[in-house]
C-alpha cells in the first residue's frame, strides 16, 4: 500500500497538469479543483448514502436507484460524486438539490480523509469499476460499508490486477459486496479475492434505464434538422483516431447511397472544434447542431456538438454505430440504441461490453466488423434494406425489455446494507 501510495503521489502532477491541458479546451476541468483533494464548501448529513458514478453514462444508470433511495428514504443524505464535468453537468439536470456533489477525491488519505470526515457515509455505493485502494481501506478503517453496483471486470482487466499479486487480493477482499453483471464477471472478482459469499450475479443496470416519453417525438423534430427523407446514420461517442476512418467509411457509402446523411457524435465536447476541422479538410460539407440550421442536399456530415441529445440523434437516424470501437478503447453502451429499436453496428474493440455485445450479437440485433470498410458495406446495405432494419433493430428492442430488472435486484442489495434504523419494511 505504501509504494501504491508513493506512486500516485508521484503521478499526481501529471494527473493535475492533466487537468489543466484539458481545461484549455473544457475550461470546466481547472474548476472546482479543490474538491479532486478533499475540500469544498458544505456537506450533507452524516450517516447517508455515497454514491460514486464517474461520468454521465454511469449517473444515468444509478438514477433509478437514487430514485429511489429519495422516495424511499427521504430523511437519508445523497451524496453523489463524479470525475468528469460532464458528469458534474448530468447530476445537476437529474437531481438538482436533491442530493449532494461535488468531485471525486484523489485516492490518498491526504484527500480522503477530509471527505469522509465530512461526509461521514454509512454506505458508500461504487458504480462499475471504481476499485481505489486507499478508499477501500479507508472505509474498512471507519467502518463504512461498500458495495460495487453494476460491477464489470474484463478478462484484460483482469489479468493486470492478477499481476500485482498479494496487493490485489487484499484490495478485493475489502469490497464489501459486488452486484456483478454478469456470471464471468463474478467469476474474475472472486478469483481476484473478493469472497465468493459476498458477490451476486444482477445483470446490468442500463438494461434499465428508460428514454423519456418525449424522446420519441423530439426525434422526429430533429430529422426536420436532417432533411425529409434522408437516409442518416449515427456514429455515437466517437474517439481520438475514430473519425478519420468514419468518414473514410461514409465516402464509401456515398458511393452507394448519394443522399446518405453521417451525424457525427464526439464522445468528450473539448474535441467537437478539431472534429469539425477534420471533416472539412477532408472536403465534406457540415452543419454544426450549435449552429441550429437545417442540412440542405450537399450537406454530408452533421456534427452533433451539443450535450445531452445523443438519444435524440439515435432515434432520428436509420442506423446506429457505437465508437470507441474500432480504437481500443472498448465500446459504449449499444442499449441505447437497441431500446429504440435502431440496428446496431460496431467495431472489434467491446472489451468494456463484452456480455452485452454477446447478447446482441447472439440475438441478431447488432452486427460486428473488423475495420471500416467493413462498416460502410453494413450502413450501405442497412441503409437500403427497410426491412432488415426494422428486422434487427426489433430484435434489438425484445432484448432490452427480457433483460430489464437488474436495478430491481440492485435495490434490494442496497436494502440489506442500509442501516437498520434506517429501513422501511
Amino acid at each position: 500500500m505504501r509504494l501504491y501510495s508513493l506512486l500516485l503521489h508521484l503521478l499526481l502532477p501529471l494527473v493535475v497538469a492533466r487537468l489543466l491541458w484539458r481545461s484549455l479546451r473544457a475550461p470546466a476541468y481547472r474548476q472546482r479543483l479543490s474538491e479532486r483533494f478533499g475540500r469544498f464548501q458544505g456537506g450533507p448529513a452524516p450517516g447517508g448514502v455515497w454514491i460514486h458514478a464517474v461520468s454521465v453514462g454511469e449517473v444515468q444508470a444509478i438514477e433509478p436507484l437514487v430514485r429511489h433511495l429519495r422516495e424511499t428514504h427521504p430523511e437519508l443524505a445523497i451524496t453523489l460524486t463524479t470525475t468528469t464535468p460532464t458528469g458534474s453537468e448530468r447530476v445537476g439536470t437529474l437531481f438538482g438539490e436533491q442530493v449532494f456533489h461535488v468531485y471525486f477525491p484523489y485516492d490518498l488519505r491526504w484527500c480522503l480523509c477530509p471527505f469522509l470526515q465530512r461526509v461521514r457515509p454509512r454506505l458508500l455505493v461504487m458504480v462499475e469499476t471504481e476499485i481505489w485502494p486507499n478508499l477501500l481501506k479507508l472505509c474498512a478503517e471507519e467502518g463504512v460499508t461498500t458495495l460495487l453496483a453494476n460491477g464489470r471486470l474484463s478478462a484484460r482487466s483482469a489479468r493486470g490486477y492478477a499481476r500485482l499479486g498479494r496487493f490485489t487480493r487484499r484490495t478485493f477482499r475489502r469490497i464489501g459486496r459486488v452486484a456483478a453483471q454478469s456470471q464471468a464477471d463474478a467469476d474474475r472478482f472472486i478469483a481476484l479475492g473478493v469472497r465468493a459469499s459476498r458477490v451476486a450475479v444482477t445483470g446490468s443496470i442500463k438494461f434499465d434505464q428508460r428514454l423519456p416519453a418525449s424522446v420519441q417525438e423530439r426525434s422526429q423534430v430533429m430529422k426536420r434538422f436532417f432533411g425529409e427523407d434522408r437516409p442518416v446514420w449515427v456514429a455515437a461517442s466517437t474517439h481520438e483516431g475514430e473519425e478519420e476512418q468514419l468518414l473514410a467509411a461514409h465516402r464509401r457509402v456515398l458511393e452507394k447511397v448519394p443522399n446518405a446523411l453521417l451525424v457525427l457524435v464526439p464522445r468528450h465536447p473539448e474535441r467537437f472544434d478539431r472534429v469539425a476541422a477534420l471533416v472539412r479538410r477532408e472536403g465534406l460539407s457540415l452543419v454544426r447542431r450549435s449552429e441550429e440550421r437545417t442540412c440542405d442536399a450537399e450537406t454530408r456530415v452533421f456534427l452533433g456538438d451539443t450535450m445531452g441529445e445523443l438519444p435524440l440523434f439515435i432515434g432520428a437516424a436509420e442506423v446506429a454505430f457505437i465508437g470507441g470501437s474500432l480504437v481500443e478503447r472498448g465500446g459504449h453502451n449499444m442499449l441505447e440504441a437497441s431500446a429504440q429499436g435502431v440496428p446496431v453496428v460496431f467495431g472489434p474493440h467491446v472489451f468494456n461490453f463484452p456480455a452485452i455485445s454477446a447478447l446482441l450479437l447472439e440475438r441478431e440485433a447488432a452486427v460486428q466488423v473488423r475495420d471500416a470498410e467493413a462498416l460502410s458495406e453494413v450502413v450501405s446495405r442497412w441503409l437500403g434494406d427497410a426491412s432488415e432494419r426494422s428486422r434487427i433493430g426489433e430484435n434489438g428492442r425484445r432484448a432490452v425489455e427480457e433483460n430489464r430488472g437488474a436495478i430491481d435486484r440492485l435495490v434490494e442489495m442496497v436494502e440489506k446494507e442500509l442501516p437498520a434504523d434506517r429501513q422501511v419494511g
